[in-house]
């Protein structure tokens, strides 16, 4: 072990604790306040940990952990963009390419670039670890909105035609979760709490 390795790995740990002050637009489930990035990352690794079972393809659970839990490290520095922003792409940006590359290289080299090839792959959206990664990244939101009554859609006007359209990607990685996911859609509309166009 280098002498400075574990002091790498300590001013890690010391800047990720920021993620915890980056705020959602979403709220914590029948709440009224809102989620942050940590939060969001703790429930989505534990959320792939229990419904894995249901995962299109035979994963690697810890994989996706990994993925769940690094995903949204960027935001330390490229901030939270909202799923439904007309304005800014919530797609990769360079500018959380910039933000993974300073923030997981105050690592030591080989822990860095571990971390930076698991947030790629959960970017690039290829691997089956990394399609259920992105299945339980869209399913949280949704049920947070559905047990707030229509949570941010609402408060957007965000319609069911462009909520479907993002969390279709769910049966990537889980058809069954998807199917459930479908059914909490229909009875939002049924409910009032989401709005066709």
């Amino acid at each position: 072990m280098q002498p400075d390795q574990l002091l790498k790995q300590i001013e890690f740990i010391k800047e990720i604790d920021k993620l915890k002050y980056i705020v959602r637009k979403t709220k914590l489930l029948n709440s009224d306040r809102h989620e942050n990035d940590a939060e969001h990352s703790w429930h989505l690794a534990m959320m792939a940990i229990i419904l894995s079972e249901h995962s299109n393809t035979p994963i690697d659970v810890l994989r996706v952990v990994k993925m769940l839990l690094i995903h949204d490290i960027v935001e330390v520095d490229a901030g939270d963009t909202f799923i439904y922003d007309t304005q800014k792409s919530h797609d990769n940006t360079q500018e959380e390419r910039q933000a993974a590359e300073r923030i997981f290289g105050l690592l030591p080299d080989d822990q860095a670039n571990e971390l930076i090839a698991i947030w790629e792959e959960f970017e690039e959206q290829v691997t089956n670890e990394a399609k259920f990664a992105r299945a339980m990244d869209r399913l949280e939101p949704l049920l947070q909105n559905v047990s707030n009554n229509g949570g941010t859609w609402n408060e957007f006007g965000i319609s069911y035609d462009k909520v479907f359209h993002k969390k279709q990607v769910i049966k990537q990685g889980s058809s069954r979760v998807w199917e459930y996911a479908e059914q909490l859609l229909n009875e939002s509309v049924e409910r009032g709490i989401l709005k066709k166009e």
